[in-house]
This record gives C-alpha cells, sequence and structure tokens, in this order.
C-alpha cells in the first residue's frame, strides 16, 4: 500500500493549488470560508470559471467532457479545493442526475442535459425523499399514471435543498403499484416551471432557506424525460446514492476550520489569558486533529485501493459517519471558541442592508449558522444510523 504521491501527482497538486489561488473570486471564498450559504449568482459565475478551465466534472468520464484524471488526481484536487475554501460544484448535476445520465440515458437525453450541466445551465434538485418516506426509501408514494405520451404526477417530495433555486427535479415516482416496492419505481427529470408543481419553504436551526416541499398536483411529464425503463428506476437511483456518498469526509474543510480555530484560540481571551492557554478547550482540539487524521489515512487507504483495482464495500460508509462527526465537534468547538460573541445571530435576510456596527470581531460571523445547519450532517446523505447498519452488515455480517 503507497500513500505517497508520485513526482508527477505533487506536480498537479502545485498546478490546481495555483489555480484556486488566482481564479477563485474573493466573495464566493470568503462566504465558504465562514460557512455561509452560497449566493447563486457567485456560486453559478465560480462554476463557469472551473467549467472553462474543463475541471467541472473531475469525475466525468472524458468522452462527456471529464478530466481523464486518475484517482488520486481526483482526490488531490477535491482536498485541494477544500483547503482553498472554494465551493465545490452544486451536487445534484454534476455529481447526482449528470452519471446517471451519461450511465442510463438514451442519446437524445446525453446530448441535451450534459452540456447544460456542464455550463450552468440548468440548476437540478433531487426528488427522493416523502413525508414517510426517508430512509425506507422504497415506501415512496409519489405516483405517476401513463397517459399518452406523458406522466401525469400527483405527490409531494420533502427536505428538498435548494429547489427554489432549481430549473429542474429528478423525481423517483411510483409507476405499478402492484409491484413490489422497488420493482414498481420509475426515474423522471421534470422541468420545475410545469404547472401544477409548487414549493412551500422549510426554514431550518439556522433560519435560513435552503429546504423545501415540493407538491405536485396533476403535473404532466413527457415519457421522454424518463431514464431507462419503466419500473427500474430503483436500480438508477441506488446508482447515483453510490455517488453522493463518495466526497462526504471533507478531510481538507475541516482542516481549514482547525486551522481558524487555531487563530482564534490566539486572539480570544478568557479568564485572564487567552484561549489557546485553556487546557480543556486545547485537549478537544487536538484531540479532534489527531481523529481527523486518523480519517484522512483511513480516506487515503481507500484512494490506494482504488488505484490498484480493488473495490470497495463499507468504507464510504465509515467516512461518512466519521466525517460529520468531526464537522459538527468542530463547529460546536467554533461557536465555545467565540465565547459571548458566538450567540448573537440572524438570518441573513433579517440583517441584509442593517449599517449598525458587528458585535463581535469579524471572524464571529457564520459559525453560529454552520453550527446549526450541520446539525442535519448526520442525517443528510444517509443517516448514520443507515450507514452503520450497512457496515455491521458488510463488515461483520450481522
Amino acid at each position: 500500500m503507497d500513500l505517497s504521491f508520485s513526482d508527477e501527482d505533487l506536480a498537479f497538486q502545485a498546478e490546481v493549488r495555483e489555480f484556486f489561488a488566482t481564479q477563485l473570486p474573493a466573495d464566493v471564498k470568503d462566504r465558504c470560508d465562514r460557512g455561509l450559504h452560497f449566493t447563486k449568482e457567485g456560486q453559478q459565475r465560480w462554476q463557469k470559471i472551473l467549467h472553462k478551465k474543463g475541471w467541472m466534472a473531475p469525475n466525468w468520464p472524458a468522452e462527456y467532457g471529464g478530466t481523464g484524471w486518475t484517482t488520486t488526481q481526483k482526490y488531490i484536487f477535491a482536498q485541494e479545493m477544500g483547503a482553498a475554501s472554494a465551493p465545490a460544484p452544486m451536487p445534484f448535476g454534476v455529481s447526482m442526475v449528470g452519471p446517471v445520465i451519461y450511465t442510463f440515458g438514451n442519446q437524445e437525453q446525453k446530448d441535451y442535459y450534459l452540456p447544460r450541466i456542464l455550463n450552468s445551465d440548468d440548476w437540478w434538485c433531487q426528488g427522493y425523499s416523502e413525508p414517510g418516506s426517508g430512509s425506507d426509501l422504497a415506501s415512496l408514494q409519489t405516483k405517476a399514471v401513463r397517459d399518452g405520451d406523458d406522466y401525469i404526477v400527483n405527490g409531494q417530495k420533502i427536505w428538498t435543498s435548494h429547489a427554489q433555486y432549481a430549473d429542474m427535479i429528478f423525481c423517483l415516482v411510483r409507476t405499478d403499484s402492484s409491484a413490489k416496492a422497488q420493482e414498481g419505481i420509475s426515474f423522471l427529470l421534470i422541468d420545475m416551471k410545469t404547472p401544477g408543481i409548487t414549493l412551500k419553504p422549510i426554514i431550518g436551526l439556522d433560519k435560513e432557506h435552503t429546504l423545501n416541499e415540493v407538491f405536485f398536483d396533476d403535473v404532466r411529464v413527457p415519457v421522454k424525460n424518463r431514464i431507462g425503463e419503466e419500473n427500474k428506476g430503483w436500480t438508477y437511483a441506488k446508482f447515483l446514492l453510490g455517488n453522493e456518498r463518495t466526497t462526504i469526509a471533507r478531510v481538507a474543510q475541516s482542516k481549514r476550520k482547525i486551522a481558524r480555530l487555531r487563530q482564534i484560540a490566539k486572539n480570544e481571551r478568557v479568564n485572564g489569558g487567552y484561549l489557546e492557554e485553556d487546557r480543556d478547550f486545547m485537549r478537544k482540539l487536538n484531540q479532534i486533529e489527531i481523529d481527523l487524521t486518523a480519517l484522512e489515512y483511513t480516506e487515503l487507504r481507500m484512494i490506494s485501493m482504488l488505484e490498484s483495482g480493488k473495490k470497495l464495500s463499507a468504507e464510504p460508509s465509515l467516512l461518512k459517519i466519521k466525517g460529520t462527526e468531526i464537522q459538527q465537534r468542530l463547529t460546536d468547538l467554533l461557536v465555545e471558541s467565540l465565547g459571548m460573541y458566538g450567540a448573537p445571530y440572524e438570518a441573513q435576510r433579517d440583517y441584509a442592508g442593517i449599517n449598525e456596527a458587528p458585535i463581535g470581531p469579524d471572524y464571529a460571523t457564520g459559525p453560529m449558522a454552520e453550527h446549526l445547519y450541520l446539525k442535519a450532517a448526520s442525517i443528510y446523505g444517509g443517516s448514520n444510523e443507515i450507514q452503520r447498519n450497512i457496515i455491521s452488515k458488510m463488515v461483520l455480517g450481522l
């Protein structure tokens, strides 16, 4: 097992690092660094820069606009992106539905949708979860009934991230109620401007609007917007979820937060001294750094396995569990490090344009919002409880 980078990989790392240092817009970097939600304009501007460079979709095959990079190069790119406070492209298009389209879609679908995803012309959201159908996704009830060249879709999706910005939604719908749960599902691509679609915002703990309910009331969807075969959507759904969970460890982003915490500890005063002199606080920070180092080497071992042609089993689930737990511990500690300055918090829309001076230091803006939002990190992308079940089955045989 070789965990070191070759000379070629190090040269590639230097090229990527230079690109992020010179091409990442300062306002986009600042929001990402603070843990604030993106603006659609800023995210779209950054994605077009990535696309112009040819780096929008590293995991796609070269024939569809991918980079042709090795597994190690993809890993280096992701780590440097996190270290530079550069937001990753919106995953719903490039990481989720895009691979489904080029793997299972027909040529017409590939020719139309893939260039639009790469150029950020279409923004996508994910229509999977429903009330009562989250971890047990196969129990979904949104129905699509065939009517000539169309399906008529009725039902509801929930926890739909950033649907308020989306042009398209990829949906799992039930097309055969008499079949076994997984066998009666189809995969549809639906234009969000279609009559009969309505959104209801869900305001999270961070007081921000990132989640939505999506309602379908006699929504007419062309049959040509179905991916693959009718009633075979569960196959495509499982393929998509495998792509969703491969980049969730977020080691580089957590390293950046540790560096930020160490800098805050040099500036913040507590009990007559600086926070970096507080043994209990530094013990917690050092323990997180030790756990993150262990996670990083686990991820590197996974990369080594992939490079040598081996298949993964429960490794992505392990990365997801430990990665999200570390993210939550770090934001907990960030809020703790700010003391009373960490408590005042209002949603961005409530204080936008206010000319009052900030209550605390500049670095106090953002941590509370991210701390509250990341309470969901152990749920989204497949809850950590489900990931533990996967590990117990695949590794322990339980």
